[in-house]
């Protein structure tokens, strides 16, 4: 795997592919969680990228950054507290939790059906919500908001110029109406104050060409 360079706010730099940036005591940590801590549901996959316009999908895909695959709850934590926090990185780099191994990408054939609720959010507040949204990710806690053909397969956080933003995503678009996702998000985060939308991935005007 390429080492990828995550620059922080203060100028230093942080290496996030998965060597660099645990060290060999962090790597049995994890592995010792992952052997004995307890199951989560499905695995999930930390991945890294950074915002770059003109890359068809293809170089998209080619440029993520795979940080780690959990399948424990404490392999979770190990891996969620030894990497740079959200709001310690530049703009135009995001997080990614997705399930499984799944890329963060719209055409994959397991996610293109799929769309995002978007919340727009003050800087102050993007670790917050970056944060419960994975915690009620890997607790399947969206699972009651949910029509019976669709899930949550992934959440991100997006470092942007003025607010940021976290997205959840689901696997089926047309089901959105009946799910309940955003009150459950609210009564997550009820002092927190976002502005928020649903977006199918086939309504981008990038998608299938970035």
């Amino acid at each position: 795997m390429a080492a990828v360079q995550c620059e922080l706010k203060d100028g230093s730099s942080a290496d996030l592919s998965k060597t660099p940036v645990f060290s060999d005591e962090t790597v049995k940590t994890i592995e010792k969680h992952e052997s004995s801590g307890i199951p989560l549901q499905s695995s999930w996959t930390f991945w890294l990228d950074k915002a770059v316009s003109g890359t068809t999908v293809e170089e998209y895909k080619e440029n993520l950054t795979k940080i780690y695959t959990v399948n424990t709850v404490q392999s979770f934590w190990a891996v969620f507290n030894n990497i740079p926090n959200a709001s310690a990185m530049q703009v135009r780099y995001s997080y990614h939790l997705m399930r499984d191994e799944r890329y963060p990408l719209w055409e994959e054939p397991v996610n293109q059906h799929g769309g995002t609720w978007r919340l727009k959010c003050h800087k102050s507040d993007t670790e917050k919500i970056w944060k419960e949204m994975v915690l009620a990710a890997i607790g399947e806690q969206f699972s009651e908001c949910m029509a019976d053909e669709d899930e949550i397969c992934g959440v991100t956080v997006s470092i942007r110029d003025r607010e940021d933003l976290v997205q959840i995503w689901n696997t089926n678009a047309s089901l959105t109406a009946k799910a309940t996702v955003m009150e459950k998000v609210r009564s997550l985060l009820p002092s927190v104050n976002f502005t928020e939308f649903y977006k199918p991935h086939q309504s981008h005007h990038a998608y299938g060409r970035r």
